[in-house]
């Protein structure tokens, strides 16, 4: 077993060596960097603070700028903006809910595959077999850390616009020897 599954907290250790199926050995693991999967939330904020803002300022303006005390059926029309407003709140905390969701996530390689498993309670896991590992596209930052993309997942919204989502490890430390690990594996196909 390779040292870095002795790196992981014991609860991803445990998750990890249950999903191995026999004879399956792990070659590396690892979890994301939070802050740096973090950062990435940040960007929704440019939408969410004047959505927030906006809110505030109907809920505001619906109750007169006052406190209303309830008693005339018009003063519950302020509550109409309720929602809205949580919604901006969940959205500028996008960042807190990436940064916790990326404590619990972990990337695997193994003999046979590699892996990302997230979750808490239920737990999701996304594999990649040797043979699906043949385009894989390393971004290395000046410190070494990085992201290896070796899927793009491409839908349709509601809309009907084309969607994409980069799958891989992300915000990984040392990234190019991970890609070594990737590389090793795929060379198996």
């Amino acid at each position: 077993m390779s040292m870095d599954m002795y790196r992981l907290p014991q609860v991803l250790q445990e998750r990890v060596m249950r999903e191995l199926q026999p004879g399956e050995v792990v070659s590396w693991a690892g979890q994301p960097d939070p802050r740096r999967l973090m950062l990435g939330g940040f960007a929704l904020w440019l939408f969410f603070i004047p959505w927030t803002a906006f809110s505030v300022f109907w809920i505001a303006g619906a109750s007169g700028f006052k406190v209303p005390d309830f008693s005339q059926p018009f003063e519950f029309f302020p509550l109409f903006g309720l929602p809205f407003l949580l919604i901006g709140v969940g959205g500028l905390s996008s960042p807190l809910w990436i940064y916790l969701k990326a404590r619990h996530m972990v990337y695997v390689i193994t003999s046979k595959r590699a892996f990302a498993m997230t979750g808490g309670r239920s737990i999701t896991v996304e594999s990649w077999s040797a043979s699906q590992l043949e385009k894989i596209v390393r971004t290395e930052r000046p410190d070494g850390s990085g992201d290896l993309v070796f899927a793009t997942e491409i839908w349709r919204d509601s809309e009907g616009d084309r969607r994409t989502r980069q799958k891989g490890f992300m915000g990984i430390a040392d990234v190019r020897m991970v890609e070594a690990h990737l590389q090793r594996l795929a060379a198996t196909r």
